[in-house]
């Protein structure tokens, strides 16, 4: 048995890329895990392989710029699994980048509606049965983007630094309650996301070399790791898997 083994958790974005490795490896520890996405095909067929590999996997449609539906995720995490023990805040999009001047407020404002104000949601509908159940773990997605400026990436850039001090409003919060929040800032990812970026050939990120990207897998077994109590000296902060004593910790 592992640590996590009996645990249940809500992976939001889970259709692709950083939300489903995090599904397959939390399963592999052991984790009951819930697919969360706007659409059904590929959190379906996941989940199902999950089941197959002999892990325990749902699946439930939520767009995330709803609150409904993301309290109906969280519901359906409690009824099928029978707690609410990990949120794993992943669901976010890039998409359009452009400079300012250039920029379509529609656009922008949805970035904002999915990767800020969806991640709240999401907590927000986590937080009461992890303190009625006398804590849990929330791993929010952060970025790099949280700290430093980058081109055309206004909108993105905004909302990881108010995902950052979400992260951080949450741990001072609850902390004393027993709810562990830790942002992980994963670097370059070979996601749908990195593809986007280079197709946009607008700052230095859209340059980088395809090869440098680490894999999903890697983030996934670093959120395992982060819900340890390995882990726990990094609550109320951001994690960079950028930093050599991080990778040397999750174990990659």
């Amino acid at each position: 048995m592992t640590e996590l083994e009996g645990k249940a958790a809500l992976i939001t974005g889970a259709s692709r890329g950083i939300g489903e490795a995090a599904a397959r490896e939390l399963a592999a520890s052991g984790v009951s895990v819930m697919l969360a996405a706007r659409s059904l095909g590929d959190i379906e067929r996941i989940a199902g392989e999950i089941n197959d590999a002999g892990g325990s996997a749902g699946f439930v449609q939520c767009d995330v710029v709803d609150y409904d539906q993301v309290q109906a995720a969280v519901d359906k995490t409690i009824e099928a699994f029978g707690s609410m023990d990990i949120l794993v805040n992943n669901a976010g999009v890039i998409e359009p980048i452009a400079r300012i001047a250039d920029s379509d407020p529609a656009g922008w404002s949805e970035v904002v509606d999915i990767n800020l104000k969806g991640a709240y949601y999401a907590v927000r509908a986590s937080l009461p049965p992890m303190l009625k159940e006398g804590g849990g773990i929330i791993v929010n997605i952060s970025s790099g983007a949280a700290y430093s400026p980058i081109e055309a990436w206004s909108h993105y850039c905004a909302t990881k630094a108010g995902l950052l001090l979400l992260t951080q409003c949450t741990h001072l919060e609850y902390q004393a309650e027993g709810v562990r929040v830790m942002g992980l800032s994963p670097g370059t990812v070979a996601t749908e996301m990195q593809v986007q970026i280079r197709a946009s050939g607008i700052n230095p990120v859209s340059q980088l070399d395809p090869s440098v990207h680490i894999s999903t897998g890697k983030v996934g077994k670093a959120i395992v790791w982060m819900c340890t109590n390995d882990a726990a000296e990094f609550d109320g902060t951001d994690i960079s898997l950028r930093e050599d004593a991080i990778i040397k910790r999750v174990g990659l």
